[in-house]
């Protein structure tokens, strides 16, 4: 067993117990043995999911004792630093990943050569939900900002999945919900004037804590995803902190305070 932090060239930190995952996505390489765990390490060890600070939105959310008892792989606590590739589109599936804090961006490349993101992924949210039917990964996963993630082998999921009816009804919810926020995403962000995305974007992007603050990242990854240019996002968002709609809260232009949601949806 290896222990502690692991940085790599690309800037990715390991954390926790590291074990033979074959990983081989871009940002990062490892080899370590592999030591089965046990029932209490699977509640306390790589991944603490007992006192998960958001179990109750992550897949273990239900599983009791008795679930967890059927574990002999383990679930990894992960942090990758911004820019840092989680997997790449075509890699081997070998696991599924919550995100605990952070953003992912999904990206597939187009037939021409293009980057288009599909998806923004927040806390909750599962990255990987098509190793579950395949073989491969079919985006790219990519750290918007820093994250933490917990890495949850295959074959812990398809243990629990065919035994626990909780897991079962979880992993279905997850699946259910990706799809529709796949829909939302294209639906909302890919169709209307500049002003429409743009707008409709900072909406879907406020925090649900307070449903006021607004995270939003680089112009040109915006732009991928609306199908904008970054000289037309970056003219809308100034357009937006101009009149007052929303304020910035750091330098950087990524966080800001929606001071007017109505005028947001109405331009929606």
């Amino acid at each position: 067993m290896m222990a502690g932090t692991v940085k790599t060239e690309r800037g990715t930190e390991l954390k926790g117990s590291l074990y033979t995952w074959g990983y081989d996505a871009r940002c990062v390489s490892f080899r370590a043995s592999m030591i089965p765990i046990k029932t209490d390490s699977a509640w306390r060890g790589t991944s603490d999911c007992r006192n998960c600070g958001i179990r109750d939105m992550v897949l273990f959310a239900d599983l009791n004792e008795q679930d967890f008892g059927m574990i002999h792989a383990p679930i990894d606590d992960l942090e990758f630093r911004q820019g840092a590739t989680l997997y790449a589109e075509g890699n081997r599936a070998a696991g599924i990943f919550t995100l605990r804090t952070g953003m992912i961006k999904l990206v597939r490349v187009t037939a021409d050569g293009r980057q288009r993101i599909v998806r923004v992924l927040r806390p909750g949210d599962v990255a990987g939900l098509e190793a579950l039917g395949g073989s491969q990964y079919d985006c790219e996963a990519v750290a918007l900002t820093d994250v933490s993630v917990c890495r949850i082998p295959l074959e812990v999921i398809h243990t629990l999945g065919a035994s626990s009816p909780r897991l079962h009804l979880r992993l279905m919810q997850k699946w259910q919900q990706a799809l529709k926020d796949a829909d939302d995403w294209l639906a909302d962000l890919n169709f209307g004037t500049a002003r429409q995305r743009v707008s409709n974007f900072i909406l879907k992007m406020r925090s649900p804590a307070d449903g006021r603050t607004v995270t939003l990242f680089a112009r040109d990854d915006m732009g991928a995803m609306l199908d904008l240019q970054l000289e037309t996002v970056s003219r809308e968002v100034s357009r937006l902190v101009r009149e007052e709609v929303i304020e910035p809260l750091d330098k950087l232009g990524r966080i800001y305070h929606l001071r007017e949601p109505e005028r947001l949806q109405e331009a929606a």
